[in-house]
């Protein structure tokens, strides 16, 4: 059912100061290409369902994902929100916002960055969901709700470092969230929701353990980052960063040109991807590979078309060919695959093996 809301008595305030941070640019990260992909099709298309990141420490893994949310296209929020509500759709506000609006009362817009959100190793379920204040809930009678982090990464990206040793219940409640794109907080009878979707990204390093596979599944996608062995290459990201320490601004000067350009590419993407269409033989042939892996479930089938319409679209294109699927399908399923812990071959080579077969071509590199 669509909800008409009208926003004639919306009034548009100046924007908040902006944060003086000085972020590493997006554009000027070098190598880690699948983590960079990953990344940029989530923002295009938050229903991807998130990235895992595995790799190496002192990959860059913070620092790219920090570049993204600094490249991202500022977004109006209604002022003095806690759940950043969009100020005209419905499944991205608060009830609050809701019913202003049904009141007819104006609503102050300010513009704002993207949040990108940390969520902490030692967090608590009442950090991560909000809190109920039961006493002035029962003496009061209204509805007090302390905002959790999920409430602060509404329609941002939520950062989760080290995921593979964060409780499990915790990473549970994140995938249920980021899936449904709501968080509900319930305490004796008392019950709370509101708007949580955003682009969930884990990071972790596998010598600590990997998530169980029930977890691992519902990530949208996995990219797997290695430390750069190249010399050449190596001293390029020394000296890249040795510059920005010493002059951060003159550095992201040079890249000004390219991050507006890209972020430019993005907005493009967000809005062609509506009109983006699949093939039936292509979509067929996609879960002709996942069922030649023995993937459990649909997931695998359903990110993979999403990605790579997400990718046709970001190409500028609105049908979506092989090699766009070729460029999406392992970072979509490598990591949904059973795994045998005495085999030695890496999943992301069976599912370029099964590609190839299926699809009657190489990889796109």
């Amino acid at each position: 059912m669509e909800t008409a809301i009208s926003t004639d008595m919306t009034v548009t305030t100046t924007p908040p100061p902006k944060n003086n941070r000085i972020v590493f640019p997006f554009t000027a990260i070098v190598g880690q290409e699948e983590m960079k992909l990953a990344l940029l099709l989530n923002v295009i298309d938050p229903k991807i369902g998130g990235v895992m990141i595995m790799g190496d420490r002192g990959t860059g893994k913070s620092t790219t994902i920090r570049a993204l949310a600094d490249l991202l296209p500022e977004i109006e929020i209604v002022a003095n929100d806690p759940f950043n509500s969009h100020p005209s759709d419905p499944d991205l506000m608060s009830d609050e916002v809701q019913q202003k609006l049904q009141n007819k009362v104006g609503l102050q817009i300010v513009t704002q960055k993207v949040q990108m959100i940390d969520l902490p190793l030692g967090a608590t379920e009442d950090r991560v969901c909000g809190t109920i204040d039961i006493e002035k809930a029962l003496s009061e009678g209204v509805k007090a709700f302390e905002p959790g982090l999920l409430a602060k990464a509404n329609r941002g990206i939520l950062y989760v470092d080290e995921v593979n040793l964060l409780d499990d219940h915790l990473v549970d409640i994140l995938l249920d969230s980021a899936a449904s794109g709501w968080n509900t907080v319930e305490r004796e009878g008392i019950s709370i929701r509101h708007p949580a979707r955003f682009v969930l990204v884990g990071s972790g390093n596998p010598e600590e353990g990997e998530l169980r596979p029930q977890l691992l599944d519902r990530f949208g996608m996995h990219a797997e980052i290695r430390t750069v062995k190249e010399p050449d290459l190596r001293v390029q990201i020394v000296e890249q960063r040795t510059a920005f320490d010493r002059a951060p601004q003159e550095f992201r000067s040079k890249y000004q040109e390219e991050e507006v350009t890209l972020q430019d590419k993005l907005i493009a993407a967000q809005q062609l991807l509506p009109n983006v269409t699949i093939d039936y033989d292509l979509r067929v042939k996609i879960s002709e590979v996942c069922s030649e892996l023995d993937v459990d479930g649909l997931r695998g089938d359903i990110v993979t078309n999403r990605a790579a319409k997400a990718l046709t679209a970001f190409e500028g294109r609105q049908e979506v060919e092989p090699s766009d699927i070729g460029r999406v399908i392992v970072l979509c399923l490598r990591h949904r695959l059973r795994k045998d812990p005495l085999e030695s071959i890496d999943s992301g080579y069976k599912v370029e093996k099964a590609f190839s077969r299926v699809f009657g071509m190489e990889m796109s590199e």
